[in-house]
C-alpha cells in the first residue's frame, strides 16, 4: 500500500499544480547587484519551482496558478514557464495601466553569493498580479472537480504576499481535499516578505491556520519555529548546526499539534560558507523517520531553489507510490543537484537523481 494514497492518473489532467507568484529573476554572476552592469534572467518562484521541477526533471504533467499584468514582461515570464514545460492554462492575465499604477509584475535580483559573503536577495514585488488575486477568481471547483489534479502544492511565500493571497491559499486547500487530491505546503518563511505587515507573529498567525488543510508539511531549518512558533530544541548548538537527531524532537511536536498530517520533511543544512553547506534531510510518516544520506562539504554554485527542488523529488517518490525512505533521498538528491546549476530551477534529470539517491559519485561520464 502506498504510503500516500492520491487519485487514480487516468482520472487527472494534472498530476500536479502549484499556486504562487512567478518573478522574473536577475542574476549578477559572479559580480553584485549595486555593482553589475548586466545580468542573466530566469523565471523561478517558491511554489512554481516545485512545479517545473517535477515537469523537466521528472516527466510530470504540471501547471502554475497565478497571475500577470499583461505586458512584455508577464509575456516573458510565460515564455520562461512554456520552456519549462509547465501547463499556463491556469494564468490569470490582468489588464496593464501602461505604468504599473495598479498592477505589475514581480522582479528578484538574486546574487548567488561565495565564500564568507552570502547569497543575498532583493524582491521589488508591491501590487503585483499575483498578489492581488481575492477569493472567488480561480475556479477550483473545476481545477479540482472537473480537470482532476493529483497533488496541489502551494507555500508561505505566496501566503505572505497579502491578506487576500492567504485567504487564496485557504480556499483551494480547502478544494483540494474536496476531491481527493493531496495537499502539500512548503512554509518558507522570508522575513523581509512579513517585516511591513506584522512580522513573525502575523507569519505565525497566518501560517498555524493554513496548515489544518494541508497533508505534508515542508520546511527548512528554521521554517518550523518562524512559521509555527515551535521552540529550538536545546541542544546547546547554533540553530545551523541542529541535528537530525534535534528535528525528530520538533516534527514529534509539530505533529502532536496537527496530528491530521500525513508526511512532515524538513532539509537539514549546516552553512560552513556560502560555497560549502553540510547537506541532508529527514522526514516522518506514520510515527516513523527516514533520513538521507548526509552530504558534508557540499559545493553550491547557487543555494536559490534547493529547497524547492527537495520538494519535488520528495513529491515525485510519494505520487510514484515510494516508501519514506525513497522519498527523503529523492529529494535530498535532487535538491543537491539543483545548487550546482545556476538559477532558482533544477536542471537535473531524473537519471542523475537516481544516480545520487543510490549513492553515485561525480565522476566523469563518457
Amino acid at each position: 500500500m502506498a504510503l500516500i494514497e492520491t487519485r487514480p492518473a487516468e482520472e487527472c489532467r494534472f498530476d500536479e499544480i502549484s499556486l504562487g507568484e512567478v518573478m522574473l529573476r536577475f542574476d549578477p554572476g559572479d559580480a553584485r547587484i549595486r555593482t553589475a552592469r548586466s545580468f542573466q534572467v530566469w523565471e523561478g518562484g517558491g511554489e512554481y519551482n516545485v512545479a517545473r521541477g517535477l515537469r523537466r526533471c521528472f516527466g510530470l504533467q504540471t501547471g502554475v496558478v497565478t497571475a500577470f499584468a499583461d505586458n512584455d514582461i508577464g509575456r516573458l515570464a510565460e515564455d520562461f514557464i512554456l520552456q519549462g514545460g509547465v501547463d499556463t492554462s491556469l494564468i490569470c492575465w490582468v489588464p496593464f495601466d501602461g505604468v504599473g499604477r495598479t498592477v505589475r509584475n514581480g522582479l528578484n535580483f538574486t546574487e548567488r553569493g561565495f565564500g564568507v559573503r552570502g547569497a543575498r536577495g532583493v524582491s521589488d514585488r508591491g501590487r503585483t498580479a499575483a498578489s492581488q488575486l481575492r477569493p472567488g477568481d480561480i475556479p477550483w471547483e473545476h481545477i479540482f472537480g472537473t480537470l482532476g489534479v493529483r497533488w496541489f502544492h502551494t507555500g508561505g511565500i505566496y501566503a505572505s504576499l497579502s491578506p487576500e493571497a492567504a485567504d487564496v491559499v485557504a480556499e483551494a486547500t480547502q478544494a483540494a481535499q474536496r476531491h481527493g487530491t493531496v495537499v502539500s505546503y512548503d512554509l518558507n518563511y522570508r522575513p523581509s516578505l512579513w517585516q511591513a505587515i506584522g512580522g513573525q507573529a502575523r507569519a505565525q498567525d497566518v501560517n498555524r491556520r493554513l496548515v489544518e488543510h494541508v497533508d505534508v508539511l515542508l520546511g527548512n531549518e528554521e521554517d518550523f519555529t518562524a512559521c509555527l512558533g515551535f521552540p529550538v530544541p536545546d541542544t546547546g548548538a547554533d540553530f545551523d548546526s541542529l541535528s537530525a537527531t534535534a528535528f525528530k524532537q520538533m516534527i514529534g511536536e509539530v505533529t502532536g499539534r496537527y496530528p491530521h498530517l500525513k508526511v512532515v520533511a524538513t532539509t537539514l543544512r549546516t552553512v560552513r560558507s556560502a560555497s560549502v553547506n553540510d547537506w541532508g534531510a529527514v522526514a516522518w510518516a506514520d510515527g516513523a523517520f527516514a533520513e538521507a544520506t548526509h552530504r558534508p562539504g557540499l559545493h553550491i554554485l547557487d543555494r536559490v531553489g534547493g529547497g524547492d527542488s527537495f520538494a519535488s523529488g520528495l513529491v515525485y517518490a510519494l505520487l510514484n507510490g515510494g516508501d519514506l525512505a525513497a522519498a527523503v533521498e529523492y529529494g535530498a538528491a535532487h535538491g543537491a543537484l539543483a545548487m550546482t546549476t545556476p538559477g532558482d530551477t533544477s536542471m537535473a534529470s531524473l537519471a542523475e537523481v537516481e544516480a545520487l539517491a543510490r549513492g553515485g559519485s561525480a565522476r566523469v561520464q563518457r
